[in-house]
């Protein structure tokens, strides 16, 4: 009885165990070593790009998509080491590619408007945009989401179909851009000798532009006075600074002129 439960435990171990564990430790040497190559045929890619001066934009979905692919044929390969019939995995992989495809069809309409994306190129990596609410510099595309560092340095990804359905603004595709500003002026300041000391003031702040000329007209009158409209022209990369500046040299050129302090006016009503 003994002798025939040690010889089915060493059958068991010398027809099963063994070689499945030898799958195993080849199947993780193939992960390994196919992790290591995925990495090494990455980085010959990124440089291969690099030298042939390809847009940042496509070179990094080029990457990514790359990866994807070359980790799907990785598993294929280990499932195979395991024993695994790949033509079967491949068919229900195919069978279940319905039901996922059903099931998450965001997930799969991401990924064409991700593509849409490459093609119609409205923006590109490092543009600054606005979309699905939020404001921040492009730093990927990727196959289902792109990634933005907003202003005050949070990362943020957007589902690429939020934003291929999306209104899309993008400040850094024209040249230069306005910094809208107001200067509220008290009644008896004379809007003409403001217009002239702020016109004078803005040309002056760094980062401003001369062409366009920076806008100062009035804009309206209220019950303090008179509104000017300040609006200087800079680049984007220079918007917050000469946004800053301005603000300062609305408030400089009130203080150095000795402009009366605006004061809202009540109207008196008959007893």
């Amino acid at each position: 009885m003994e002798q025939d439960l040690y010889t089915q435990a060493n059958a068991l171990i010398n027809n099963y165990l063994i070689p499945f564990g030898w799958k195993v430790l080849g199947a993780l040497a193939v992960w390994i070593v196919g992790g290591w190559v995925i990495r090494l045929l990455r980085a010959g890619l990124g440089r291969t790009l690099l030298a042939r001066k390809v847009d940042p934009t496509l070179s990094r979905y080029a990457e990514a998509s790359a990866n994807v692919l070359l980790k799907l044929l990785l598993f294929v390969a280990v499932l195979s080491v395991l024993g695994i019939e790949t033509t079967s995995f491949a068919a229900l992989l195919a069978a279940f590619g319905i039901a996922i495809g059903a099931a998450w069809g965001g997930l799969l309409a991401n990924f064409a408007a991700g593509m849409f994306l490459m093609v119609l190129r409205p923006f590109k990596v490092g543009d600054m945009i606005t979309v699905g609410g939020v404001t921040g510099d492009v730093r990927e595309i990727g196959l289902f989401v792109t990634t933005l560092d907003t202003v005050d340095n949070v990362r943020i990804f957007v589902g690429n179909n939020k934003i291929f359905s999306d209104t899309i603004f993008n400040y850094s595709a024209n040249a230069y851009r306005r910094v809208d500003l107001k200067a509220q002026l008290a009644h008896g300041t004379d809007p003409h000798d403001a217009i002239r000391r702020l016109r004078e003031a803005l040309v002056n702040i760094p980062n401003v532009i001369a062409t366009p000329a920076p806008d100062v007209a009035i804009l309206e009158f209220n019950d303090m006075g008179t509104v000017l409209a300040v609006r200087p022209y800079c680049n984007n990369a220079h918007f917050w600074q000469v946004f800053f500046d301005a603000n300062k040299a609305i408030n400089d050129v009130g203080a150095a002129a000795t402009y009366a302090a605006p004061e809202r006016r009540i109207a008196s009503r008959a007893v």
